[in-house]
């Protein structure tokens, strides 16, 4: 019998191991934490036996519960590394299968402009939105996971969403246009010509790029699409000497690249469209934030 249950228990992280590892990366916005509070996660769960995890009915709801404790805790041991971080903060970058975008919810959950938005909320308010919003768990199951009572949780609940709804960003409808737009855009900066990049920006577009202080970024955001065109136009001239490329990808569930000089990824961008302009440009160089890049992550809600 117990030897069952050992099995049993097994096969129950094998399958919601995906969402383990999504729940934890999008409260911290990082893939080596999300991947290391999986790994804890299995520890803890490996040590129920017995009588104790005959007493488990939802497996999916406990797995979880022990997911977002772990995930809570590295998020707030890392408050100050936040802080001291040089230049604009993004999440690590993740290139996702194409049947992410499928999951309307999924896909803009773990967008680059709606992990920002979260990224806003306190770590609590953090958890209880996602686990609920995203994934669907009810107050009293989110109360275990975060040590609050579900009254508690049910107005963390309330201002999170309040918090989220009045800063949620505007999303393209077809996925087809948008996979049009974004190659426009990596044609005309590979091409480094000006105005087919005014083209396809929108007059107020905005972009971010993320180089921890370890490689050369603008260090505030750049607005307006004559800045940005320009900005981008200025660093492919930079880049042009080390035979740059790019690769269609979706990255965080949004059409973005994989930009690789002399062969190695140096960059990865993520682009948000709205109607047939984009709107939002992310730049990750921060090397350690590449590694994730280099595969493809499965993500499961």
């Amino acid at each position: 019998m117990t030897d069952q249950r050992s099995t049993a228990g097994l096969a129950d992280f094998a399958e919601h191991r995906d969402l383990l590892f999504t729940v934890a990366y999008e409260i911290t916005g990082s893939v080596a934490d999300a991947e290391d509070v999986v790994q804890e996660t299995y520890l803890r769960w490996s040590e129920i036996t017995g009588e104790a995890r005959a007493q488990i009915r939802n497996s999916r709801a406990y797995l979880a519960s022990i997911a977002t404790r772990q995930a809570l805790n590295r998020l707030r041991s890392q408050s100050r590394r936040r802080e001291e971080y040089v230049g604009p903060w993004l999440p690590e970058p993740l290139v996702t299968a194409p049947d992410v975008a499928d999951d309307v919810v999924l896909a803009e959950s773990v967008s680059m402009a709606m992990m920002l938005v979260v990224e806003s909320l306190t770590p609590d308010e953090r958890a209880v939105f996602v686990l609920h919003e995203v994934f669907g768990f009810a107050h009293d199951e989110i109360a275990e996971a975060i040590s609050k009572s579900p009254a508690a949780v049910r107005q963390i609940a309330h201002r999170a969403r309040a918090h989220v709804q009045a800063r949620r960003p505007r999303f393209a409808r077809d996925d087809v246009v948008a996979a049009q737009v974004v190659q426009h855009f990596l044609e005309a900066a590979a091409s480094g010509d000006l105005q087919q990049l005014m083209d396809v920006l929108a007059p107020d577009v905005v972009l971010l790029s993320d180089g921890g202080g370890k490689v050369s970024v603008n260090l505030r955001p750049v607005v307006t699409a004559d800045k940005v065109a320009r900005f981008l136009v200025g660093l492919q001239g930079k880049l042009a000497l080390d035979d740059p490329t790019a690769e269609a990808a979706v990255v965080n569930g949004r059409p973005g690249a994989l930009i690789y000089l002399a062969g190695a990824l140096d960059t990865v961008v993520t682009i948000e469209v709205d109607g047939e302009k984009i709107s939002r440009v992310y730049l990750v160089r921060n090397p350690d934030k590449l590694d994730a890049a280099r595969s493809t992550q499965r993500l499961q809600r």
